[in-house]
């Protein structure tokens, strides 16, 4: 995949405020995360807007096309070219032909039609289907939730300068956090993560996914688009998460606070 990078923006800036503390306020300078309108363009076509921390775009232009299953791998988007306009940014990719045309007949039968509001899915039908199996042998080692847990603590920047982000973390069984990826957007930052993993070719099923979020519908979704068969998060499932990691063969886990947490799905793959 080629690619041209044509935007320098700071992810996070200061902003004049007035702290208020015991009934006295004194003027300071706030460290803010950024957030901006980033549309993402396949062969000329827009296909989504989303708000996004403006960092690591690259990545979650290639993550968001893998866990939407707009591609199935990172060689089909032939190139990418980041470009800022004036009030946002656009991503502009070039898909192979076969994928093209998948996605061109994917959007015409989005014409006309009533949706449900979820990633351009047109009906509850094809959300069912979308679901996808994850196999894996794998197990999390003892003591490894709590262990990702503190070693994530230590590397979210951005969310130390700011408190304004989420973060999803990329382990390894053992708990060591091998990569950490932050967004305004969970969803967004998970797939800054697969982006960042598959352009490392990184195999989905040699770690798991740690996000200091709540684990909702497309996390998991998104996790099982590329094979994760682990999502741990620090907050509660819904319970569309729960029936979907159910069906789609991936553990999920919430509540992860030191030594506790809940497994929810597929237990076996926890000790």
């Amino acid at each position: 995949m080629q690619h041209e990078a044509g935007v320098d923006i700071e992810a996070h800036n200061s902003y004049g405020a007035y702290r208020w503390v015991e009934g006295a306020a004194a003027h300071s300078d706030e460290v803010v995360a950024e957030e901006v309108p980033v549309a993402l363009v396949y062969n000329g076509i827009s296909h989504a807007v989303m708000l996004a921390t403006p960092q690591d775009l690259e990545e979650f232009a290639l993550g968001f096309s893998l866990s939407e299953c707009i591609v199935g791998r990172a060689a089909e988007i032939l190139d990418l070219e980041i470009i800022e306009q004036a009030n946002g940014i656009e991503v502009h990719m070039a898909l192979s032909a076969e994928r093209a045309h998948a996605l061109k007949q994917h959007r015409r039968t989005l014409a006309g039609r009533t949706g449900c509001g979820l990633c351009g899915t047109e009906s509850l039908d094809q959300l069912a289907r979308r679901a996808t199996t994850v196999k894996s042998s794998a197990v999390l080692q003892e003591g490894a939730l709590p262990r990702a847990l503190a070693e994530l603590q230590e590397v979210q920047h951005l969310f130390r300068a700011t408190g304004a982000v989420h973060a999803a973390a990329w382990c390894d069984f053992d708990g060591t956090v091998k990569l950490v990826r932050e967004d305004v957007g969970r969803h967004n930052a998970l797939d800054k993560l697969i982006g960042s993993l598959a352009a490392q070719r990184t195999g989905f099923h040699e770690g798991f996914v740690l996000m200091t979020s709540r684990a909702s519908y497309e996390i998991v979704q998104k996790a099982a688009a590329v094979g994760i068969a682990v999502v741990a998060a620090v907050s509660a499932p819904t319970g569309m998460a729960i029936r979907v990691a159910i069906e789609s063969g991936v553990t999920l886990i919430g509540f992860v606070r030191g030594e506790r947490h809940c497994v929810y799905s597929h237990p076996e793959r926890v000790h």
